[in-house]
């Protein structure tokens, strides 16, 4: 009965999320507790699963969701994401405008949030397309399908963090993971944004000039500025986690102030204090509460609170034995790293979220760890992974990117399902195929 239970909670968060419009927060917290009720656990028990679950969670990621959101407002805002958006497309050709696009995508959202980057480009990729005489679908989609790769599978982008928190895995790791698999993930992606979606003609009609343009970036950061926020923490995060192959070489000393500074808290908030160069002046308003900290801090709100209820969710889940009872259950289905990935799609799919579908795939999966055979560091990172490339498939009317991606681009709601649509289960897929490749290769 139990995993019955589960499958009906499962159902219960699409149908609050997706028909109700309930808050994810709401949705994930009251689910947690019907579950707890349904199953007989103790009272007392629910209480300490809600506290434990909440406090735990967001003691290890709280700050640095914090921390990444801050990163990325200073880039969006002091125009350093454009300035990035600009030299990538001046290193790959202006002729090769869909390809620098899904490059373009892919570095931006490491740092902003998906919606915030496409909107932030689109007006570049418009008068890109129009100077190049081609249509704006293939640089519309690849930009998407590139926003889409990072946002789902690479720190420091607030889902992937929350899923790795919720698992314990190690974000060095998911980092080293992330990186190669989604841009693998999105060549495939580019591939078919070039050879099919480039077919369907859509008109530029740029509603940004040469001039504006130029205006935006005039007082913009260079783009080698404009990327110390973002590689600096990469860099310290993944240098902790390579440390410890080499403590002996390194000395007690090294080594010890090496993880403290690639501690993910420490790092990000390193990042957070390296993005306060990128404005030409800073002013005091930048801090402020109704400034780019305080706008920062509400977009991390949500998030926030959506992964401490992910935390309270999963507790839940693993306090009641369940995973004993799934463990059992799966014990003769092989589905090892496809698993969670096939359940980040359908919760992806059915409501929207790829945020809600990272988090909320990584508490169900959370005590199941175990019973399904992944302990290592490695394991878990890859689970991860997984989660997030179920995550990006696929995008369609209920989630609110295919609607930012197909307005801004100009697409009809059936052009938008054949192509982008399309797209995320292209990039999802080729993400689980080669983490799967890995996954053989390495256990």
């Amino acid at each position: 009965m139990a995993v019955i239970y589960l499958l009906l909670c499962v159902a219960l968060i699409i149908f609050l999320t997706a028909r109700l419009q309930v808050h994810p927060f709401l949705a994930l917290f009251l689910v947690a507790i019907f579950y707890g009720f349904v199953t007989g656990m103790p009272l007392a028990i629910i209480v300490q699963s809600i506290n434990t679950g909440f406090g735990e969670t967001l003691g290890k990621i709280g700050l640095i969701i914090i921390f990444g959101v801050i990163i990325g407002a200073f880039l969006e805002n002091s125009g350093g994401a454009y300035a990035l958006a600009e030299k990538v497309l001046r290193l790959v050709g202006q002729k090769r405008v869909t390809v620098a696009m899904g490059i373009i995508g892919y570095f931006v959202s490491v740092p902003v949030f998906a919606d915030s980057g496409f909107l932030l480009v689109s007006p570049l990729s418009r008068s890109m397309a129009k100077k190049a005489g081609i249509s704006l679908a293939g640089p519309a989609i690849a930009l998407g399908l590139g926003l889409t790769a990072t946002h789902t599978m690479v720190p420091p982008t607030p889902g992937p963090i929350a899923a790795a928190g919720i698992l314990g895995a190690d974000l060095g790791l998911v980092m080293l993971l992330g990186l190669p698999i989604s841009a693998l993930a999105l060549a495939v992606g580019l591939l078919y944004a070039t050879k099919y979606a480039a077919k369907t003609y859509i008109e530029p009609n740029p509603q940004t000039t040469e001039e504006d343009i130029h205006l935006l970036l005039k007082d913009a950061p260079g783009p080698f500025k404009s990327s110390i926020p973002v590689l600096v923490p990469i860099i310290l995060i993944v240098a902790k986690s390579s440390a410890q192959y080499f403590n002996q070489v390194l000395g007690q000393d090294a080594y010890s102030l090496i993880s403290f500074l690639g501690e993910p808290v420490v790092a990000l908030c390193i990042g957070a204090f390296l993005s306060l160069i990128l404005p030409k002046k800073l002013k005091p308003e930048m801090l402020s509460s109704q400034g780019w900290i305080g706008n920062a801090l509400r977009d991390a709100a949500s998030v926030i609170l959506i992964t401490g209820a992910g935390g309270i969710f999963g507790k839940i889940l693993q306090n009641s034995g369940i995973a004993d009872t799934l463990g059992e259950s799966l014990a003769g289905v092989h589905l090892n790293i496809w698993l969670p990935f096939l359940l980040a799609a359908a919760i992806k799919t059915a409501q929207g979220s790829s945020t809600v579908a990272l988090i909320t795939t990584a508490s169900i999966v959370l005590p199941m760890m175990p019973s399904l055979g992944f302990e290592t560091e490695l394991e878990k990172a890859m689970v991860v992974i997984a989660i997030g490339a179920g995550s990006a498939v696929v995008s369609h009317a209920n989630d609110s990117f295919f609607w930012v991606v197909t307005q801004m681009s100009g697409m009809k709601v059936r052009t938008g399902y054949r192509l982008y649509t399309t797209g995320t289960l292209v990039v999802g897929l080729s993400a689980a195929f080669f983490l799967f490749l890995t996954y053989l290769l390495f256990t």
